[in-house]
């Protein structure tokens, strides 16, 4: 199964959005999908109908051993996307994981026990934190998605993460890469999207995805109504944004599949 953690420790900049988003475009090309919410607000579980009746058992049980990823995911409303949820039980995993000898394997644990061939790919849903809950999605990922909001607060948080990213790989998984960096919340009317935008690719370069998505009001109105963008409204221009995104993170992904082989 390939395994992609959405993070970035700061809030608002689009993770939930873009996991959402892309999980239920893979799913659309027929990907069996499993998207992880580990973020205590439970956003992604809103966001994809998932109501807080139906969170029998989330991401909380899986990380201290009480589920496992099949007896925790339950069936959203897009064909083929399955969702593990999150509950407000989940802040309090951080501080119960401390007294834990394998606390920032946790969840990697929980991805070998996993049933082969049940899911294409996962993608972690990770909380706006650089936190043990953010630490684990990164020790069980191949991958790093870094979603990054076109501002200038978020360009200067980027360079933490990357540090952080390179110490669990050194530390903890040497297998780790990073998938690409999305550009959200662009505003064409802003000069200031597009100076941050250049700055991240002159650092970045081909690590940072051509497909930018735009400040869109749909995108904001989809999870109230407990659908994806995607299947909110096909046609505005942040799903068609996010659709050109997955499109672009398949074309990636075998190539960053053979280099880790």
């Amino acid at each position: 199964m390939i395994r992609v953690a959405v993070a970035n420790q700061k809030g608002g900049v689009g993770k939930t959005t873009t996991a959402i988003n892309l999980a239920t475009a893979l799913a659309a090309i027929g990907w069996r999908v499993l998207l992880i919410d580990l973020d205590p607000q439970g956003n992604a579980s809103t966001g994809l109908g998932v109501p807080q009746s139906a969170r029998e058992r989330s991401s909380y049980d899986v990380l201290i051993g009480e589920a496992t990823l099949l007896q925790a995911a339950v069936e959203t409303k897009v064909p083929r996307l399955d969702l593990v949820p999150a509950t407000v039980d989940l802040s309090g995993a951080e501080v119960e994981m401390v007294s834990m000898d394998d606390r920032t394997h946790r969840l990697s644990q929980a991805f070998d026990e996993a049933p082969e061939g049940r899911w294409d790919i996962c993608l972690l849903d990770c909380p706006p934190s650089l936190g043990l809950l953010t630490v684990n999605a990164l020790v069980a990922s191949r991958q790093l998605l870094v979603p990054l909001q076109c501002e200038f607060f978020a360009l200067e948080g980027l360079s933490q993460l990357l540090q952080t990213v390179e110490r669990i790989r050194v530390a903890f998984n040497p297998e780790l890469s990073i998938l690409g960096v999305a550009l959200t919340m662009f505003d064409r009317r802003n000069n200031l999207s597009q100076q941050v935008a250049d700055d991240v690719r002159a650092c970045l370069g081909n690590a940072v995805f051509d497909t930018v998505v735009p400040r869109n009001v749909r995108l904001s109105e989809a999870p109230s109504h407990g659908l994806p963008a995607l299947i909110y409204d096909l046609k505005c221009p942040g799903s068609e944004a996010y659709l050109k995104l997955a499109r672009e993170i398949m074309a990636r992904l075998p190539r960053v599949e053979a280099e880790a082989a």
